[in-house]
């Protein structure tokens, strides 16, 4: 997939996900079916921080010039190798346990929501064009993928918010049930 393509992609399942919130009130967006999941306020927030933390970071990372020619090459991981030929991750839950580092904070409004959206979207489109020249030998290693190069990274952005639809789409169905 082009990374224009990979952008038009994202930009789409970005924009959903806006459209989404004027649905839910924050109260709903806040609520948790179990103490092992997340609310959808929380996935927002794990996917606007997952983009901008580390996805975005890498990227930039990639794109600067090599400080040290010595830095080993990481090989992208089986399960690196079999998302990116497939384009997208396995439609499975992963499930990890709570924890303070890796657990979203709740929203404070559906505003912060909707701005952390857009500064993904505005993200993504200001990096893209610096893609082009990017050197594929740039890597920054993911934890389960494997060696990332600034392209891939941009591509993982868009996979990553494509798959947590399936848990929006959960979470949403938890909430109808709560309601009747």
């Amino acid at each position: 997939m082009t990374t224009k393509l990979a952008l038009q992609r994202f930009e789409e399942t970005a924009t959903h996900y806006i459209h989404e919130l004027d649905q839910f009130s924050l109260e709903q967006l806040m609520q948790k079916q179990s103490d092992n999941e997340w609310s959808i306020g929380q996935m927002l927030q794990h996917l606007i921080s997952s983009a901008l933390d580390m996805q975005l970071r890498n990227i930039d990372q990639c794109l600067m010039p090599s400080q040290d020619p010595m830095v080993p090459q990481t090989e992208k991981t089986e399960v690196g190798v079999a998302i990116f030929s497939q384009g997208s991750f396995p439609p499975i839950r992963i499930h990890v346990p709570p924890s303070p580092q890796y657990t979203p904070e709740q929203p404070e409004s559906k505003e912060q929501l909707i701005q952390g959206l857009h500064s993904v979207i505005q993200r993504m489109k200001d990096i893209e064009p610096a893609l082009e020249k990017a050197s594929k030998q740039n890597i920054v290693s993911h934890p389960r993928f494997g060696g990332l190069c600034a392209e891939e990274w941009f591509q993982l952005v868009e996979m990553h918010y494509r798959h947590h639809l399936l848990q929006l789409d959960r979470l949403k169905q938890g909430l109808v049930r709560e309601a009747t």
